[in-house]
């Protein structure tokens, strides 16, 4: 007698047949079906309670340094949050310097981390590029690729010094909204990362030395103060050419250190980056021309680099080079939230049309541990 085994979607459920050699008997043939539709009955109902039972999983996290939390690190948290999750998540941050590298998976959705306070709630760390075998790209403190993803009242910083690049934070998720945030670090400061991800920045602080907000996607930063330590450049867009918008600034004011006496408002880290710069006080640092090339005449040819209404010392509309814009009334009434994240596909998806109205701030209510 020859036995088969056949492995369900739960590896848990398995069956075996017994079939005589000379043929299945009208009787052994029932019975073999008979088993199929029950193996297919528990793959169906083991899927469903995959989906269904929402209530089954854990939506509240808590992290505190102190030990009142379910964890003392935010990495601990992550890893213990359902990927895909049924529900939005939130984990609660307690006040404390939390020295720890962290990354929220592409499949850890629905994140929101709430800090109590963003000067109080940070995340550092001191990696940096040429750190062993670490390169921009891995020398992070946070490297954030869930989709939807928010964040409050808490400050990323990267420590690592003036040793060159060195990310405080790598943000490759679509639709993540930044509320209340400092950004700390030198060089490459914040890696706004994707393609075709869009993030936001709202209220919140950025400083570096060069090039320290830079990237490919599509990032608005509105009523933010931007910081620039030394005499260097601010952005570095590698915006993908065909997309409207690169990196936008509303309503925003550049500050400077007091060794800076000499800043670019950026150049190209590729040849089609945008960055647009709207209602924006300038301080008298500000270079008259305003933006640099890169030493490459030919990116003057493919990039968009712009201003409307800029104000203060350093706005200086006759003195900025000659392929720069300062855009009209028309042009810049273009620059609304709605037209810089709209989808050219799937506008019908739940938040898809409001996800970057959500920027107001949600109260730090401490769980009671049941």
């Amino acid at each position: 007698m020859t036995t088969y085994k056949r492995e369900g979607a739960i590896t848990a459920h398995t069956y075996s047949i017994a079939i005589k050699p000379q043929g299945l008997s009208l009787y052994n043939y029932a019975t073999r079906i008979f088993l199929m539709l029950i193996a297919m009955v528990l793959i169906v109902v083991t899927t469903k309670a995959q989906t269904g039972n929402a209530d089954k999983y854990k939506y509240t996290f808590t992290v505190a340094k102190d030990g009142s939390g379910d964890y003392k690190y935010i990495q601990e948290a992550i890893d213990a949050m359902r990927v895909y999750p049924l529900a939005p998540i939130t984990l609660y941050i307690k006040n404390g310097v939390y020295n720890e590298k962290i990354e929220l998976p592409a499949n850890n959705t629905d994140i929101t981390f709430i800090g109590e306070d963003v000067d109080k709630t940070v995340i550092t760390f001191n990696d940096y590029s040429g750190r062993g075998k670490l390169t921009t790209f891995t020398s992070y403190t946070a490297k954030i690729s869930g989709n939807r993803f928010t964040a409050q009242n808490i400050t990323f910083v990267n420590n690592a010094g003036r040793v060159g690049q060195a990310v405080a934070l790598y943000v490759d998720a679509d639709k993540a909204v930044f509320k209340n945030c400092k950004f700390i670090g030198d060089q490459d400061t914040i890696f706004s990362a994707g393609e075709t991800s869009r993030q936001l920045f709202v209220d919140c602080y950025v400083e570096g030395t060069t090039d320290f907000i830079f990237g490919p996607s599509t990032a608005v930063f509105q009523n933010c103060t931007i910081k620039e330590k030394t005499n260097s450049y601010i952005t570095a867009a590698s915006t993908t050419p065909g997309k409207k918008f690169g990196y936008v600034f509303l309503d925003c004011k550049i500050t400077v250190a007091d060794e800076a006496t000499k800043v670019f408002l950026g150049r190209p880290w590729r040849a089609h980056a945008k960055t647009v710069f709207i209602r924006c006080e300038m301080p008298a640092q500000i270079v008259a021309e305003g933006w640099n090339n890169w030493g490459n005449p030919e990116n003057e040819k493919t990039v968009l680099y712009a201003e409307h209404k800029s104000k203060g010392a350093g706005a200086y509309p006759a003195g900025r080079v000659g392929w720069s814009k300062q855009l009209t009334d028309k042009e810049a009434a273009a620059y609304t939230l709605e037209n810089i994240f709209a989808s050219g596909s799937n506008p019908d998806l739940p938040g898809e049309k409001d996800w970057f109205k959500q920027t107001s701030l949600k109260p730090f209510i401490w769980p009671v541990k049941k």
